[in-house]
């Protein structure tokens, strides 16, 4: 029974849990709306009351604003009418102003009309002055034409060759003591430069033929090499382009070619098969091959080295190699490789005393004479075929230029190449150096004298010194001294346009006038 109240208890107190639980459940809400409206309430009271401040502060704010702009704009408006103001005052002083000038200008014109009329009155005047004069002066040329017998053109021509006379005179005078002037200075500075140059840099000669001689160890010897009904000579001189020259002279062969890398080749070749003794045209043809490739060989080797020793970089290596071919190639007996490196040197030793670029210099110095180991293929003079080989492998306007002008073909247009003929001329003119036949010396020499005895006056010339020097000996009674000076002048400019010839001739006017009387 106790378990039984206990249980309906225990249901009875789940039941009112539930009620009560639902009835908080259900008054929640209500408590919440309750809640909300007072609080909702709140914000728009809140709400209402800072709209109202914001709307005063708002018309106090635009009334404040309101009034700053009515001042600003007071204020522009009577900036505005100050301005217009003064403008209309300075339009009225402009007016003025343009009134008065008026008034001058009107002035000024009536005074130039005046003068205008004065002067025209001066000019009619003058006019019949001039008339006047005129005829009077044609009549005193008449009466002093009938005076001197002579016409107004004649007395022109007489005095004009009178003044032309004089100033001749004057004129050479002066040109004389200029010329002396600069000369002493350019003397003094390219002795100074020239000289240094020649201290620091020193050239064996070397003196090579156009021919080749090879010495054979026996007569017997040329029998072979001419071989059976000449096959092997025939086979030599087709395969190197050379000509064989079989004489008298025992023991030597001599070999002869225009073209000095046909002719080293063929050296090559004979010495190779002499030594060999195998002398048939099988064997010719492999030691020729080999020779053209030993000399090619040799011809890139040389230009290297050249660029190597004279330190520069950057050039063309087909170019390189026409410089070494210029090992063999020789002029007036020096050889054409040698003297090029020596014109580089010394180009470089002038352009570093002067302050220029020694390496260009240098450049342009070992390439100037690179046409000489083509003028034996190309067409054109070794300075022309210079420049196209270096207009091809892009060489420097500089460069060019230098070639071109070395020899005075074209006006040198900078100061290396003004380096580059001193240079070329310092290399042939030292002695030992250059070398020519007999027959091109008597030549040069005959030359030289029947350009000096064509003047008049000249009585007697005498080449010394191996034709690098001519003394000129004139009569003192048909050339003074000023003429002479001329003379030397011209000889000078006939030598340079008509001759060639290495290094430099020096010409020496003489005129010695001689008193004498024998005292009784």
């Amino acid at each position: 029974m106790e378990v039984y109240q206990a249980i309906v208890w225990i249901v009875v107190a789940a039941i009112l849990g539930i009620i009560i639980g639902a009835g908080i459940i259900l008054l929640i809400p209500v408590v919440r709306e309750r809640a909300s409206n007072k609080r909702s309430n709140k914000i728009i009271k809140d709400a209402e009351i800072k709209a109202d401040r914001i709307v005063k502060n708002a018309q106090i704010d635009g009334k404040q604003t309101v009034n700053e702009m009515k001042i600003e704009a007071e204020k522009e408006i009577k900036e505005k009418r100050n301005e217009l103001n003064q403008t209309e005052n300075r339009l009225f002083q402009r007016e003025q102003n343009i009134d008065r000038r008026d008034a001058a200008l009107i002035n000024k014109e009536t005074i130039i009309e005046q003068k205008s009329d004065t002067l025209n009155r001066q000019i009619a005047e003058n006019v019949k002055k001039e008339k006047i004069l005129q005829e009077k002066i044609d009549g005193i040329i008449e009466e002093l034409e009938k005076v001197s017998k002579m016409s107004i053109q004649e007395a022109k021509d007489e005095i004009f060759a009178r003044v032309e006379s004089k100033m001749a005179k004057e004129i050479a005078l002066f040109m004389k003591n200029k010329e002396d002037e600069a000369n002493e200075i350019c003397n003094r500075k390219a002795t100074e430069i020239l000289g240094l140059a020649m201290a620091r840099f020193a050239q064996d000669s070397t003196n090579e033929r156009s021919v080749y001689s090879i010495a054979l160890p026996n007569d017997e010897m040329k029998g072979r090499i001419i071989g059976r009904e000449g096959r092997n000579i025939k086979t030599l001189e087709q395969l190197l382009g050379v000509d064989l020259i079989i004489d008298d002279t025992p023991e030597v062969i001599t070999i002869s070619c225009f073209n000095p890398i046909r002719r080293e080749i063929a050296r090559i070749t004979l010495e190779n098969l002499i030594k060999d003794g195998r002398i048939q045209p099988g064997r010719i043809e492999e030691l020729s091959e080999k020779a053209k490739k030993e000399v090619d060989d040799s011809v890139k080797k040389a230009g290297e080295e050249a660029a190597f020793r004279l330190g520069l970089p950057r050039i063309n290596k087909e170019l390189l190699t026409y410089v070494g071919r210029l090992k063999y190639r020789t002029s007036y007996g020096q050889n054409a490789y040698d003297h090029s490196i020596e014109v580089a040197y010394l180009c470089g030793i002038m352009a570093a005393e002067l302050g220029l670029d020694q390496n260009l210099a240098k450049r342009a110095g070992l390439l100037h004479d690179v046409g000489k180991a083509a003028d034996f293929e190309l067409d054109g003079s070794h300075v022309e075929i210079g420049a196209r080989l270096a207009r091809k492998y892009g060489e420097p306007d500089v460069v060019i230029n230098a070639i071109e002008s070395h020899h005075g073909d074209v006006v040198a247009n900078c100061i290396i190449s003004h380096l580059v003929q001193a240079a070329d001329t310092l290399s042939a003119a030292r002695p030992g150096a250059r070398s020519e036949t007999l027959e091109t010396y008597v030549k040069r020499i005959e030359q030289l004298e029947d350009i000096c005895k064509s003047y008049d006056g000249v009585y007697q010339c005498y080449a010394m010194q191996s034709g690098r020097e001519i003394r000129v000996m004139v009569m003192p009674d048909k050339i003074d001294d000023l003429s002479a000076y001329n003379l030397a002048r011209t000889i000078k400019d006939r030598i340079e346009n008509e001759m060639t010839y290495p290094g430099q001739i020096k010409v020496s006017v003489i005129r010695e006038y001689r008193a004498i009387e024998t005292a009784k």
